[in-house]
């Protein structure tokens, strides 16, 4: 008996290996056409593969090295302006309690503490700043704030006070407890570390910031209401303060000053960064780059290709063996 083969099995599998292809060439040509690149690189440059990977990792690392210069700079200006914050918050504070003291103005001084105090709270919320999960003025334990509450080192600088038998005997107990590493502003208030890993951190031990809130915290308990007798009349501690704030606001401009040279390096070196990658990105698209108007008429082409094969498969899978005999 003669065995007659189908038909419809002879042409099947080329056209459905054709139809792979084809849909797996639309694949890549539509992502070509849209990205401007060529998909596989190594068909494509052959040889000159190993160039262009070297493009490819130095844009990498300028992209590395840039989103790094980002979040130093975002700290930088965060510290600027929290720096910024303190200092015109206690402008004119110093002047305004010596001349109240110098004319034993007890309004004037009055109300000078209550700024000073307020100047206090605003202070500890600044240097109590996080910029995304670090906060700027703790050293190396960014993970916590640096600050205890106001009142806090209110209640220590009163009990000092308090229990001062002079002035001089204040002033030491004072320096006691803001400049030595087991004094009550490490043990009591600060929670962060003396020094930081980052070279232009600011912390809440710097010189300047010891000076700004020691000042500010006696200032702030100079009023009536306190009864402290070592800041009543023309206090010489409460003069010493001021001072003490006067030379805090002088060192903090310089403190200011050294962050806006940073400020400006890593804004030199985002440009210089972006003069690079100028560069380093035009010979990477010159090897890499696919035409997309190009891509976009083959993407046309296969397309339609794809579409007369699958009308094709459909024809074939209706023939019959009476449609192929006739």
């Amino acid at each position: 008996m003669l065995r007659i083969p189908s038909f419809t099995n002879l042409p099947k599998s080329d056209l459905s290996e054709a139809i792979v292809s084809l849909r797996d060439r639309l694949t890549t040509t539509s992502k070509e056409a849209v990205t401007g690149r060529y998909s596989d690189l190594t068909a494509h440059l052959s040889g000159r593969i190993s160039q262009a990977m070297l493009g490819k990792k130095a844009l990498d690392d300028i992209s590395l090295e840039r989103s790094q210069l980002t979040l130093r700079g975002g700290r930088l200006d965060i510290t600027q302006r929290s720096l910024e914050v303190v200092q015109e918050r206690t402008n004119g504070l110093a002047a305004r309690m010596q001349a109240a003291l110098g004319s034993d103005d007890q309004v004037s001084k009055t109300a000078v503490a209550r700024d000073s105090k307020a100047a206090l709270e605003e202070t500890f919320s600044v240097l109590n700043t996080r910029y995304g999960e670090r906060f700027l003025f703790s050293g190396n334990t960014a993970s916590t704030p640096p600050l205890a509450a106001v009142e806090d080192l209110l209640a220590d600088i009163r009990l000092i006070a308090s229990t001062a038998v002079d002035a001089a005997d204040l002033a030491t107990s004072l320096d006691t407890y803001f400049n030595t590493p087991g004094g009550g502003w490490r043990q009591n208030i600060y929670s962060g570390t003396d020094t930081s890993s980052d070279p232009e951190a600011v912390t809440a031990t710097d010189p300047h910031i010891i000076q700004i809130v020691s000042g500010l915290a006696v200032m702030a308990l100079a009023g009536p209401d306190e009864a402290l007798s070592l800041f009543d009349g023309n206090s010489p501690s409460v003069h010493a303060a001021a001072e003490s704030l006067g030379y805090g606001q002088t060192a903090l401009t310089t403190a200011r000053a050294d962050v806006g040279i940073s400020q400006a390096k890593v804004a030199r070196q985002k440009e210089s960064l972006d003069v690079e990658e100028t560069v380093l990105a035009a010979a990477f698209n010159e090897t890499t780059a696919r035409d997309q108007y190009e891509a976009a008429s083959e993407l046309r082409e296969l397309e339609g290709n794809l579409e007369a094969s699958y009308l094709l498969t459909s024809r074939l899978a209706n023939l019959s063996l009476m449609n192929y005999l006739r």
